[in-house]
């Protein structure tokens, strides 16, 4: 066995779900699974756009933190090669499902999922590399989250965590969301959600003195822009951001208000929708996010 043969972390849950993590697995999940296509079509542009030339080597051993339906920890997995393991975890029991399946339909042997809420728990010294797409910015104590990534690394390791920028850089979020204002009130920031949101990242500046905090130093932000999918039709598009994103949070917030006035609001999306370039896969508008690369301090 080399030294970089995998074996089963040692990983513990604790006894109890956080209010957070209820939160996705309740509410946010069956909608992820249903916009799935969405998702995974938009952001992986994001990550393939970097994941090919991060350093991770042959032989390594990878943990992908809030992998989701596990596209990027099965990419992950063919850059370490066969003597290398990707270990994907996520706090969604749903998600973590899909991905198991999705690795067996395309016969990857070098990776698993699991069950996890990194902000809890996560393995120590393990890993050479920790990597994450959009979740650390749903973390509710980000250094703390951070920190316990730093910690899974073995000394030297390395990690990669893409978050979005402002809003004024992803439209395809923002745009919505100022539609749906002008209709509803701005939700109470003490109602239920999934985390601190899409843009509690988006500062260079206050995220770099996170992740110091956290015990990371050589930050490094790269700036990725690419078009994402937001639906294969003006109907869908719609459709989507009414269920996810703040303008979904918007409108879920609002409950009966919102749907006495969801017709107003759709036809003003409709128009909003309509002016938005297509092609034969759908609706593409524009989006932009850090690429944050560290190292684990001493």
């Amino acid at each position: 066995m080399t030294k970089h043969a995998f074996q089963a972390p040692h990983l513990s849950s604790g006894p109890e779900t956080t209010p957070i993590v209820d939160f996705w697995i309740e509410v946010m999940a069956p909608k992820f699974l249903k916009y799935r296509h969405v998702l995974v079509g938009g952001l992986r542009h994001h990550s393939a756009a970097i994941i090919p030339g991060l350093p991770i080597r042959r032989g390594d051993r990878v943990l992908d933190v809030g992998c989701g339906f596990g596209d990027t920890a099965i990419a992950l997995a063919g850059r370490t090669g066969d003597d290398g393991h990707v270990l994907g975890i996520d706090c969604v029991p749903a998600f973590v499902a899909q991905s198991w399946h999705a690795a067996e339909q395309m016969l990857v042997g070098n990776v698993s999922f699991a069950c996890r809420d990194a902000e809890r728990s996560l393995p120590r010294g393990e890993f050479d590399y920790v990597f994450a797409r959009f979740g650390t910015m749903f973390f509710s104590s980000p250094v703390a989250g951070l920190r316990n990534m730093r910690k899974a690394l073995r000394p030297g390791g390395r990690m990669t965590h893409i978050v979005w920028r402002d809003r004024d850089a992803n439209p395809w979020l923002s745009a919505a969301r100022e539609v749906l204002l002008t209709h509803l009130p701005q939700p109470d920031a003490n109602a239920p959600s999934c985390g601190p949101g899409p843009f509690s990242m988006a500062d260079e500046t206050a995220t770099r003195a996170i992740m110091e905090a956290a015990g990371f130093r050589n930050i490094r932000f790269e700036r990725v822009d690419a078009k994402v999918l937001v639906g294969r039709t003006v109907e869908e598009a719609i459709a989507f951001q009414l269920a996810l994103g703040p303008a979904g949070e918007i409108f879920r917030l609002a409950g009966a208000v919102a749907q006495a006035k969801r017709a107003v609001i759709e036809s003003d999306l409709h128009r909003l929708f309509e002016a938005v370039p297509r092609d034969d896969a759908g609706l593409w508008m524009d989006s932009s996010s850090w690429v944050i690369h560290a190292d684990a301090a001493d």
